[in-house]
């Protein structure tokens, strides 16, 4: 009677470990923390890329909200003073500054931005550096890709990146330790026919962070992962772009993609994966049944380059089973 009991009830939790991992919106170590702990964020500096559109300017709104000093950082400065006048929350307008920043500028441009950036609240320096400015081109196929798109997508998305935080991490290292957050991809775990620049300049975001983390962790060096799937870009007030209005793919929205960036931050999770399904279930696969999560994307991949090309549903059920897909 006992086993049997015991037995309902392993199942019963079976199922709905099953049910919310169907209706999740992130792996399930990062969905169990629920809240961001605003005791590592309140009173830090949060130095962030590519924050004048996207998911940056809603990360800083977030950041702001949460009582954060702000570094805000883009090409564009204009922009940045945008973003800067739409925050709200408990902070002064010296607790949020600009920095123009053009991640292609070479290490020696990059130098005297950091020395910027370490100095704009004295004694504080740099608490968290959020890589979040990427580059990304249209989906194509991986032979037919040009060599300025490779140059470009590498001097921004791997070097500028890697560079700015060569620079960082010794003044981090000064101050005893600090944060770097990556905004990765799904990209970055799994294949992505129709990306392949874009996924393998990920991958080295990956391979590069991971083992950063590693020898530096004793040292104080903090390093968390974010690997988002697609994503609904928003102009920071809620409201979708006309180009997500017209897309058929389920996309988390950015607002929530930054709740749950900076929740994985605030946990100091190492590594968190940031969409709905059928992309979540894939990531899970790959990363515990290579076998046959590699032999899926075998599978679809040619096909998903196709409806890419016809601005269709690259990441639906139909596509992954092979059904018929429809396209716009």
């Amino acid at each position: 009677m006992l086993t049997l009991l015991f037995s309902s009830l392993g199942l019963l939790l079976l199922l709905g470990l099953l049910l919310k991992f169907a209706f999740a919106d992130g792996d399930l170590t990062l969905i169990s923390k629920k809240h961001v702990k605003r005791e590592a964020i309140e009173g830090k500096v949060v130095w962030i890329t590519g924050a004048s559109r996207g998911i940056g300017e809603v990360l800083a709104k977030q950041f702001a909200s949460l009582g954060a000093k702000l570094i805000l950082s883009a090409r564009n400065e204009a922009e940045l003073f945008r973003v800067k006048s739409e925050l709200k929350g408990k902070y002064a307008p010296e607790d949020v500054k600009v920095l123009p920043l053009d991640l292609a500028s070479g290490e020696e441009g990059l130098k005297h931005v950091v020395e910027q950036a370490v100095s704009l609240f004295p004694g504080a320096g740099v608490d968290y550096l959020v890589h979040n400015a990427a580059y990304e081109r249209p989906k194509s196929n991986a032979v037919d890709a040009s060599e300025e798109n490779l140059k470009t997508t590498f001097e921004v998305n791997v070097f500028g990146t890697i560079s700015l935080t060569k620079l960082v991490t010794p003044h981090m290292l000064k101050q005893g330790g600090g944060h770097f957050v990556v905004i990765s991809s799904a990209a970055g775990k799994v294949p992505s026919p129709g990306q392949a620049i874009y996924a393998a300049s990920k991958h080295a975001l990956q391979g590069y962070f991971h083992s950063l983390r590693s020898e530096l962790f004793q040292k104080g060096i903090k390093v968390t992962v974010v690997c988002p799937g697609p994503i609904e870009t928003s102009n920071g007030t809620g409201t979708s772009t006309s180009e997500d209005k017209k897309s058929p793919e389920k996309r988390v929205s950015s607002e929530r993609c930054a709740e749950l960036t900076i929740i994985a931050a605030s946990h100091n999770l190492k590594e968190a994966w940031i969409s709905y399904q059928p992309v979540l279930l894939v990531m899970y696969l790959v990363q515990y049944m290579p076998f046959l999560g590699f032999w899926l994307m075998d599978k679809v991949g040619g096909k998903r380059v196709e409806v890419a090309e016809k601005k269709g549903n690259t990441y639906s059920w139909n596509l992954l089973f092979q059904k018929k897909t429809k396209t716009n």
